[in-house]
């Protein structure tokens, strides 16, 4: 496997959004606004369970939610909204399989992490180490960890992506940069 320098942050900090269990691809990318811009997508990333949501996300706010996050169809969209809108990561009791997959393959940080709901409020500061699996409340200490992720898909976060890993990879064999 070849390194390529990336973007994955040691350390994701931010503010906490918290949702439950069985977070459908529909909500995180309402079908009505399927073939809309991404712009326009991203206003309605879980408006439906929290109006809030799209309007007041900052940039590595973290979203903590419980079992089955991205459940539903593979729309590639559902992460990609997540991503536009600047969340740091997703930390989730567990996820859907497809969801995880294609979050990676974007460049959005998920984590695993049983009792993760448990241990934040909605608002919490949150620090997130990606690559060790750990996960802390800020407000009140409490430190869990989550279930490590593989090197490969470490490498392929780091890059941004499954596409800049590509093509990070395609110039090392020809030899440019």
């Amino acid at each position: 496997m070849h390194a390529v320098e990336g973007t994955l942050p040691r350390i994701v900090q931010g503010r906490v959004w918290k949702f439950g269990d069985d977070i459908s691809t529909d909500l995180l990318a309402p079908g009505a606004y399927a073939v809309a811009p991404l712009e326009e997508r991203k206003r309605h990333v879980l408006e439906s369970v929290n109006p809030r949501f799209p309007e007041e996300v900052r940039p590595g706010d973290i979203v903590v939610a419980g079992r089955n996050f991205g459940c539903g169809s593979s729309r590639e969209t559902a992460p990609e909204g997540l991503k536009a809108l600047g969340v740091g990561c997703v930390v989730a009791e567990s996820f859907s399989r497809l969801f995880f997959r294609n979050a990676i393959a974007i460049g959005l940080p998920v984590l695993p992490c049983p009792g993760v709901v448990e241990a934040f409020e909605e608002g919490d500061p949150a620090e997130v180490e990606i690559a060790g699996a750990l996960v802390r409340n800020l407000r009140t200490g409490q430190a869990l960890w989550g279930r490590k992720l593989p090197p490969a898909m470490l490498e392929v976060l780091a890059a941004g992506g499954i596409l800049p890993l590509l093509k990070a990879r395609g110039q090392q064999l020809s030899g440019t940069t």
